[in-house]
């Protein structure tokens, strides 16, 4: 079965409109609740974590009432990390755990991501199974069998504790000074305490969420404030995370940047040096500059490549027993500590670096010489498919014609927003910009 509500990551959109209304967040939580509920004859348990959007409320408590009525007794975390789902999923030995987040999104947007009992991101094929499910409706539990919810006050604890505990034995960030950026998002208040029972001396950033500025000119994608912020204050290091910080952007004592391929060739090289990196291998996205992987090849580290989305990550490194991987968007994610992407902690394994070698963060954020790479979005629609205009296909074949053996093109539509992303690489900045500019042109004329 086809998955249609289902994205890259999760069942997005705009809150209040299909297919983010709490009627189909009820119908999804009654739905895996009878997905995940296989054994009638012990409790089952889901665990919901959100947030700082405004709709998180009101999805909170539809998914409640759809997985009590199917008998599964729910535990509301509150705001905290993505991350902080999958790990505690596991170690409540719940049967599902359920992210409320629309992650690098606006406020206006929200989502819904399920883990299964290992931590780990659901697989299409449990998707599309949880999909037809909704279409076809659930059974709902006997009055005497309808679960129970209860709140729990410690998960944000929790994780932090098992973060900290993924930072080397006995090190400490004395002398450090960090901005810690967190979108006005779910580690709003997690991050800060992290960093600061480590030793750091912080300075918050994006840290008053009101339910509407989540992501609003901070965080991961927008980095300028918290980069004045380090040349202000003269801070050693800035640590940017999205609204689930399960994204992270670095930026140095001077407020450059380092991105996801840059961190990741950062972690590669340390850890093969170390003898760390499972075969020698870094898993990374058909996003990630060519640049990241001429420079595994000279370090001798091999670069295995998956579709768009840090779950397709995932399952590589998980098929094959790799640990290391990501996305040049900032999801970093390391399998000996987590079983998703995790910004607040792949910022401190950014901070062990600084602190072990005794080098400053520009001299570690960028390893390699970046292709030019120019990537522009064209929004369209619902119903719309302008990549099946005829005009479209054909602008895209001469691009390709045109960069044959000289860079690279990439055209695919977003998993989590009504986008189209037009993506190339070429040494050439000039033709670079030729081509995405005319691909992008005939797009809009499509749409």
């Amino acid at each position: 079965m086809t998955r249609k509500l289902f994205g890259t990551d999760g069942v997005r959109g705009t809150a209040n409109t299909y297919p983010m209304t709490a009627e189909l967040a009820l119908q999804l939580g009654a739905a895996a609740g009878r997905y995940f509920r296989r054994d009638d004859q012990r409790a089952h348990r889901v665990v919901i974590g959100k947030d700082t959007r405004l709709s998180g409320y009101m999805f909170e408590t539809a998914m409640t009432a759809g997985f009590t009525s199917t008998g599964m007794n729910v535990f509301l975390l509150g705001p905290v990390p993505t991350p902080a789902v999958g790990m505690i999923t596991t170690s409540m030995r719940a049967d599902v755990g359920v992210m409320i987040s629309a992650s690098h999104n606006p406020a206006a947007d929200n989502g819904i991501k399920f883990f299964g009992p290992d931590g780990f991101k659901l697989s299409d094929e449990a998707e599309a199974e949880i999909e037809r499910m909704v279409a076809d409706g659930v059974e709902p539990a006997q009055a005497q069998n309808i679960g129970r919810a209860k709140r729990i006050d410690d998960g944000r604890f929790r994780y932090v504790e098992r973060v900290k505990a993924t930072f080397p034995a006995g090190m400490r960030l004395d002398g450090v000074r960090v901005v810690i950026d967190c979108a006005h998002g779910a580690a709003y208040k997690t991050a800060p305490e992290v960093l600061w029972e480590l030793g750091a001396e912080v300075i918050p950033v994006g840290v008053s969420p009101n339910g509407h500025n989540i992501n609003d000119g901070c965080g991961s994608t927008s980095t300028a404030a918290a980069a004045a912020m380090v040349v202000e204050r003269r801070a050693d290091v800035g640590i940017c995370l999205d609204g689930d910080a399960d994204r992270v952007m670095i930026l140095d004592e001077t407020g450059q940047v380092a991105d996801g391929d840059q961190i990741m060739a950062l972690f590669a090289n340390r850890w093969a040096e170390q003898g760390r990196l499972a075969h020698r291998t870094l898993v990374a996205t058909v996003m990630s500059n060519l640049g990241l992987e001429r420079h595994l090849a000279d370090q001798k580290i091999a670069l295995s490549r998956t579709g768009v989305g840090d779950r397709y990550v995932v399952e590589a490194m998980r098929q094959h027993g790799y640990n290391l991987g990501g996305e040049q968007s900032g999801h970093i994610v390391m399998t000996d500590y987590a079983t998703t992407g995790d910004g607040l902690l792949a910022g401190l394994q950014f901070l062990a670096a600084m602190v072990q070698t005794g080098q400053p963060a520009s001299a570690l954020r960028k390893r390699f010489e970046p292709v030019p790479q120019l990537l522009k979005n064209v929004r369209y629609a619902v119903g719309q498919a302008p990549l099946e205009s005829d005009k479209v296909k054909a602008a895209i074949a001469q691009a390709e014609s045109d960069l044959k053996g000289c860079g690279r093109l990439l055209i695919r539509k977003s998993g989590t927003e009504p986008l189209i992303r037009v993506m190339a690489e070429c040494e050439d900045e000039a033709q670079l910009k030729t081509v995405v500019d005319g691909i992008v042109a005939e797009i809009r004329r499509a749409v």
